[in-house]
């Protein structure tokens, strides 16, 4: 059965370029740890939801592993100031543009600690833009953070669930996407 995700594209020159976090198990993982280069897959329109206001005057990013392709390709883009969290097992040299001010927390592979890491942040006053990434259950709780006790509104950030730790390895319903194209 068809099954999707949804991947930031690193870059595109004459290779499409997706990193890809390869965990113990999972749907991607199989695929991506096996011989992929020539399999058929599906590209839809850019689904960004990296939208500051036109007076926004600074822009933090925070993140796991699955939230760094997308956090690199913002600091490229953009044209304000860029704070990163970005947490991993270790940090990555150079997978960030030099002129990005990234700060690395490391964590044990499968844990977090971005709702504590996020909380510690010395805000800058308004306006400004945060936009995060990561595991569904902590991203809600961040998104309660900035609603309640930042006191945001909706479009001064972004908190996005970018998998589920309870959902681990379970295959999606088509449900919305419609049917796949073998059906």
């Amino acid at each position: 059965q068809y099954q999707s995700r949804y991947y930031t594209i690193r870059s595109l020159q004459d290779t499409l370029v997706i990193d890809v976090v390869i965990h113990e198990e999972g749907l991607v993982t199989s695929w991506a740890s096996g011989p992929c280069q020539g399999d058929e897959v599906g590209l839809t329109d850019p689904k960004g939801s990296f939208a500051p206001a036109p007076e926004t005057r600074w822009v933090v990013l925070a993140g796991d592993l699955t939230a760094l392709p997308a956090m690199a390709r913002i600091a490229e883009e953009c044209e304000l100031e860029v704070k990163i969290h970005a947490e991993a097992p270790k940090p990555i040299e150079g997978y960030f543009p030099d002129y990005a001010d990234v700060t690395w927390h490391q964590c044990a592979p499968g844990e977090s600690d971005l709702a504590q890491i996020v909380a510690g942040v010395e805000w800058q006053p308004s306006p400004g833009y945060f936009w995060m990434a990561g595991e569904s259950a902590q991203m809600r709780e961040l998104r309660r953070f900035a609603r309640h006790t930042m006191g945001w509104s909706s479009a001064e950030y972004d908190v996005m669930g970018y998998w589920s730790e309870a959902r681990g390895t379970a295959r999606r319903s088509p449900g919305r996407h419609g049917r796949g194209p073998n059906d």
